[in-house]
C-alpha cells in the first residue's frame, strides 16, 4: 500500500513540475483528468522562456536552498537517553521513503542527530543508494544522514518529492567527494537548480502529499503493532498457554483499541 501511495505522488510530482501537463492542457484548450477547476485555475496557460528551459509563466529557475534547510541538531552519546529510536543508513530503504524500521536500546557511541516526526531523511553516505524517506517518529539518526526540513511549510511536500527524485539523487551522486566512501554534502545539495511554481500551487501539492504521508505512516505503526501482538503470541500459541480463540480475542481487543 505504501509503494502505491509513493508512487502515486511521483506521478503527480513528475506531471505538475517536470512535464507541466496542466500548462499544456490549458494551452491546448483541454480539461484536466483528475483535477478539479480550482486546482486547474492556478496553473498558467502559457510557457516563458529562461536560461534552462521553457518553463510556466510566473514561475521561476532557483536553487534547493531556496525553500529547503538541513536542520543540525548534534547530540552527544552522553547525552542520548537509553529507549531512544535510532535510525541508520542500515535501516533505511532504496527508493522508499517510508521508514519502517528503527533501532531501540541502540549502543550509541558517538554523536548524532536528532530529528523530529515528519522531517525528511537524506542518506548523504553513497547517496547512489536512494535511502531517502519521512520520519514516522521522533529519534536520533547517523551523522551520515542529513536532516532536511521545508523553510515554509507550503513547500514540504515539493522538497520531498524534489530531494527523493531520481534526477536529484543522480546528481547529489555526480558532486559526491571521496573515492571509497563518496559523500555528498548540503552546499552542493542546496546549489541543485530546479523550477519553483507559485506558492499557491505548492501549498495544493502539500495538503495532498500530507495525506499520503500521514497514511503511509499510519502503515507503519500498524505493521509495528501486529508485529509486536504477534511476538508475543505467537510462543504462547506454540506452547499450548492460549488457544487461537484467546489469541482472537486478544486481536479484537487490540483493534478495540486503536480504534
Amino acid at each position: 500500500m505504501n509503494e502505491t501511495l509513493e508512487a502515486t505522488a511521483r506521478a503527480i510530482f513528475k506531471s505538475w513540475f517536470v512535464d507541466f501537463d496542466p500548462v499544456k492542457a490549458k494551452m491546448e484548450g483541454r480539461k484536466r483528468p483528475c483535477m478539479d477547476t480550482k486546482t486547474a485555475a492556478l496553473f498558467p496557460s502559457a510557457f516563458q522562456d529562461t536560461p534552462l528551459e521553457k518553463i510556466p509563466e510566473g514561475w521561476k529557475v532557483a536553487t534547493l536552498g531556496k525553500i529547503a534547510k538541513n536542520v543540525r541538531r548534534s547530540v552527544k552519546a552522553s547525552e542520548i537517553d537509553s529507549g531512544e529510536c535510532f535510525i541508520g543508513l542500515e535501516h533505511m530503504p532504496r527508493q522508499n521513503i517510508a521508514l519502517s524500521q528503527w533501532q531501540v536500546d541502540a549502543e550509541i557511541v558517538s554523536n548524532k542527530y536528532r530529528f523530529k516526526q515528519g522531517e525528511i531523511l537524506f542518506g548523504k553516505l553513497n547517496p547512489r543508494f536512494h535511502k531517502v524517506g519521512i520520519a514516522p517518529i521522533d529519534g536520533i539518526c547517523s551523522t551520515d544522514i542529513l536532516v532536511i526540513q521545508p523553510i515554509d511549510a507550503e513547500w514540504f511536500g515539493f522538497v520531498l518529492s524534489l530531494v527523493s527524485s531520481d534526477n536529484f539523487v543522480a546528481y547529489t551522486k555526480a558532486f559526491s567527494k571521496g573515492t571509497t566512501l563518496p559523500r555528498t554534502n548540503w552546499k552542493d545539495m542546496s546549489s541543485y537548480k530546479t523550477v519553483l511554481p507559485k506558492v499557491k500551487i505548492a501549498q495544493k501539492y502539500t495538503e495532498f502529499i500530507q495525506l499520503l504521508v500521514k497514511r503511509i505512516t499510519e502503515n507503519i505503526h500498524e505493521s509495528h503493532t501486529l508485529s509486536q501482538t504477534r511476538d508475543t503470541l505467537l510462543p504462547k500459541l506454540l506452547s499450548g498457554e492460549i488457544r487461537v480463540d484467546e489469541a482472537n480475542e486478544i486481536l479484537e481487543e487490540n483493534d478495540g483499541r486503536k480504534s
